[in-house]
């Protein structure tokens, strides 16, 4: 695959697929991270003389234009942190974008892409609408990649000019040395709701990883699949024979996998509860799980510890409820202390990482959560493999 560092762009319009895809409160942007991942492939296209076309999508208007999710205020930032004017464009298509694109000599950044139906449907008219406000296509969405869309797949057969971006290529090379040649020992910290999201990765380390740490709700669906008590703790009942033969197989593969011994239980899931630290053998049945226990959380921490490769994505608990909060906090600092490799991705992993100031200790902070699942699925995503595929239909 090609680096956006091997095309030549003076002189060209660059269009860079972003994944600008920020939270906003008040219609301030309220954490800046995947716009800050993105500034070394726009500032490499400036300084080597191309003109920059941003494209990305922002929440989920469902294919209508809603002011509230406009990228103004991504372009205002833009052009703080570049020290330049960033020209807004009143759309990512269309007559009026298309003449801004052509007589401007600075960075355009297009409307929000999901703006337009067309653009979730991949649709051929669409995509090459976006094709045609550009010489040159870069790909650094990472998060978006495992989606066919017009921006991320459907444009690239477009253009013969056509790499990744530095983000893109960094999670790739990260999530890659994973699969290919993780070093030993290899422990993976997975939480988070449901056994549904996770199994795929499950299964597909299994043989790579020694060690796996299953924390947060799903955890209660594998105890479930062991015969253990989890009192009111949400389980994923159709879920509970995959569970138990995901350890069948990890027992056959001399792959270890810690549950929790004890927890934080509580008798509803709000702040405030009435809570109580119990066994995993002796799990009241008035209550739920919210958290891992003590125990449990050192015994996690040890694991991470003596990892030469760490990956982690999942909350331990409910993380957003601060007394819930203590399992995450201590997988994060654990992570921050590690000597090793560490890979984190997942919304609540990486806040917590934050919180607890460590966002700058690890290896690897990977920007797309469903992304970064799939790939490590061992699932081929199509934002990456239209790079790799020929210039079908090239417009120049």
């Amino acid at each position: 695959m090609r680096s956006v560092a091997d095309l030549d762009v003076r002189g060209k319009r660059v269009f860079i697929r972003a994944d600008l895809n920020v939270p906003l409160a008040d219609g301030r942007i309220a954490d800046p991270t995947r716009i800050d991942a993105t500034l070394p492939t726009i500032r490499f296209v400036l300084d080597h003389g191309g003109r920059p076309v941003i494209a990305s999508h922002l929440g989920r208007p469902k294919g209508k234009p809603r002011p509230e999710l406009s990228l103004a205020p991504v372009g205002e930032y833009l052009g703080q942190v570049l020290d330049r004017r960033v020209a807004l464009a009143p759309d990512c298509v269309g007559d009026a974008t298309e003449r801004l694109v052509r007589g401007a000599d600075g960075p355009v950044l297009l409307e929000n892409l999901r703006f337009h139906p067309e653009e979730e449907a991949n649709d051929a008219g669409f995509a090459r609408a976006l094709a045609r406000l550009a010489d040159v296509y870069v790909n650094d969405a990472f998060g978006a990649a495992h989606r066919a869309h017009a921006s991320t797949a459907g444009m690239a057969k477009h253009f013969r000019e056509k790499a990744a971006g530095f983000l893109l290529l960094r999670e790739i090379e990260f999530l890659a040395r994973l699969l290919r040649a993780p070093e030993s020992p290899f422990v993976a910290v997975l939480g988070g709701a449901k056994v549904s999201d996770k199994i795929g990765v499950i299964e597909n380390l299994l043989g790579r990883v020694d060690t796996f740490c299953i924390g947060g709700a799903m955890a209660y669906t594998f105890l479930r699949a062991t015969g253990k008590p989890v009192g009111r703790s949400r389980v994923e009942e159709d879920k509970i024979g995959v569970a138990h033969d995901a350890l069948e197989r990890a027992a056959a593969k001399g792959v270890r996998v810690l549950l929790p011994v004890d927890h934080l239980a509580a008798d509803r899931p709000e702040a405030g509860a009435r809570t109580a630290v119990v066994s995993a053998d002796d799990f009241p049945a008035d209550l739920l799980g919210v958290d891992i226990g003590p125990r449990t959380a050192e015994a996690f921490c040890a694991e991470i510890g003596r990892a030469r490769t760490v990956l982690w994505n999942g909350p331990m608990g409910i993380f957003e409820v601060e007394a819930f909060a203590r399992g995450t906090l201590a997988v994060a600092r654990a992570l921050a202390a590690s000597r090793g490799t560490t890979v984190v991705g997942g919304g609540d992993s990486i806040a917590a990482l934050a919180h607890a100031g460590a966002l700058t200790a690890v290896t690897h902070v990977s920007t797309g959560g469903g992304a970064s699942l799939e790939f490590l699925e061992g699932r081929e995503l199509p934002g990456i493999r239209a790079l790799d595929e020929p210039a079908t239909e090239p417009l120049t």
